[in-house]
């Protein structure tokens, strides 16, 4: 028994003297560069979210509108020509299997406050579905019969995904007519004057070729996870479109809930379905053409966040892998295009894709899910404090002023982030690489009204009609420990 305990002592130190060698001579020198390269990505962030922060805050105190910015009139009439002082307008539609919203966006789209004549509504259904497709085409034809100009078109295949059906949809000869295209997802509902507080930025400012509107979520209290996305896309588009619009006219096209000249769009070589963001590639491609960009965030489009965890990883695969890969896809087209300022190739280059695209992802898992975790066990390496507390705590709190209300909520927030941070680097480098899932397309899951309670006689009044038993409350204590099991549910999943 001695012989035995002697020997595992023995294995032990050599064991040690190993770590220790190895240690010295490999985990520290990589855990410095890693530390190094780390600090320096972290401020690279902190510089970029900091003057993005100042930009916007800037607009606010301002009041620097862009109605300030541009010239912008309200859409009347003319007394000779009547409705032909309004541009004709195409809205666009696509859909693939919307069972839960078709009806959401096509009666948005047909309830708009445009010109009936003045306006063409385009369905493009590439839905597999034929129970859905007759469900749209029907759709359609309502509105049809009570004199709206729509249309219900669909293709034999699904080539190219949204990008595919949105180049098909502008190949019809009835688009001739049309000067803009607004364009929305499935799940999106504009509001009645929509159109009428987007289209003059355009009809007056002939350099403008996109409007961006902002996006508003109908179930953003749904759950713990709606509530984080709702922090994350809110900080988007007050601070990241809003800074873009009002420094370099730039920003990447949301692909949903907004309008374009269709002048610019065929300038950047129309739709290209060569990455899983379209919307981006297609913006990208106008900004190098000169054309400029104006965000409106004053004009909101109701739209719905993906409530399941599934649904939820499916859109964030597609968001971290499809920039990487567009960037690695257009750098060199950035770098020798002569259309636009050295400025404005640097801001493309470096800000909107290196730091916004591709190190947001890396320092984020790199940084906080290694390095720092490694350091804990090797007493040689120190990281300073500024790198672990004040930098860290400074871009938290400039993404969390997007959304005041949930400010408390920020934890869970970091907690989160932490947790996707895997499966973002791992789509990010995916799309560097043009590797595996690269062009994986994947529809995010709607649920529209589904998790709604309806009324099941849908011929009768519901002012008129009583359930036969109230509906329970739901307490406050139901709610968080539904908010509990989903968060320890996607920790365990992801570790």
């Amino acid at each position: 028994m001695a012989a035995i305990t002697q020997t595992a002592a023995a294995v032990m130190a050599v064991l040690v003297q190993v770590w220790n060698l190895v240690r010295v001579t490999l985990v520290v020198p990589l855990l410095r560069l890693a530390i190094f390269l780390s600090l320096m990505m972290t401020v690279m962030i902190l510089v970029e979210k900091v003057f993005v922060g100042m930009v916007s805050l800037t607009v606010r105190i301002f009041g620097l509108k862009p109605e300030k910015r541009y010239r912008w009139e309200p859409m009347r009439p003319d007394l000779e020509t009547g409705h032909l002082a309004y541009p004709m307008v195409l809205i666009q539609i696509p859909m693939y299997n919307e069972k839960e919203v078709y009806k959401l966006s096509i009666g948005a789209a047909c309830s708009l406050d445009w010109p009936s004549d003045r306006m063409i509504i385009q369905v493009l259904d590439d839905s597999t579905d034929p129970i859905v497709k007759d469900l749209v085409e029907l759709e359609c034809q309502k509105w049809k019969s009570k004199g709206v100009k729509i249309t219900y078109e669909v293709r034999d295949n699904r080539q190219g995904y949204k990008a595919g059906a949105l180049k098909e949809g502008m190949k019809y000869d009835y688009v001739r007519e049309c000067d803009y295209v607004a364009m929305f997802d499935a799940d999106f509902q504009p509001e009645s004057d929509f159109l009428l507080r987007t289209i003059p930025f355009l009809v007056y400012n002939p350099d403008i070729a996109l409007v961006q509107a902002r996006w508003k979520f109908v179930n953003a209290d749904e759950c713990m996870m709606t509530r984080i996305q709702e922090m994350s896309l809110d900080y988007h588009f007050k601070i990241e479109q809003e800074a873009g619009s009002s420094t370099f006219a730039f920003f990447g096209f949301n692909g949903t809930a907004g309008v374009w000249r269709i002048k610019a769009i065929d300038d950047a070589g129309g739709w290209k379905d060569r990455t899983t963001v379209e919307d981006m590639d297609l913006a990208v491609r106008a900004g190098l053409e000169g054309w400029k960009f104006v965000y409106v965030g004053d004009v909101h489009v109701k739209s719905e966040l993906p409530s399941t965890f599934k649904a939820y990883r499916y859109q964030q695969h597609r968001w971290s892998c499809g920039p990487a890969n567009l960037f690695k896809k257009m750098a060199k087209e950035i770098v020798i295009n002569e259309n636009v300022s050295m400025w404005k190739k640097f801001h493309l280059l470096y800000s909107f894709f290196f730091v916004g695209k591709i190190v947001a992802h890396t320092v984020t898992f790199i940084f906080y899910c290694i390095v720092i975790p490694v350091s804990v066990i090797v007493p040689e390496v120190e990281i300073p404090q500024w790198g672990v507390v004040y930098v860290p705590t400074l871009i938290t709190f400039c993404k969390a002023f997007g959304t005041p209300s949930s400010i408390h909520l920020v934890i869970f927030w970091l907690l989160f982030e932490n947790v996707m941070s895997l499966h973002r680097i791992k789509a990010a480098f995916t799309g560097l690489l043009d590797a595996g899932r690269v062009n994986e397309w994947i529809v995010t899951e709607k649920l529209g009204d589904a998790h709604k309670p309806k009324n099941t006689d849908n011929f009768q009044d519901s002012s008129n009609t009583q359930p036969l038993m109230n509906k329970p409350k739901k307490t406050q204590t139901n709610i968080w420990q539904r908010n509990l099991d989903w968060f320890v549910h996607v920790i365990m999943r992801l570790l």
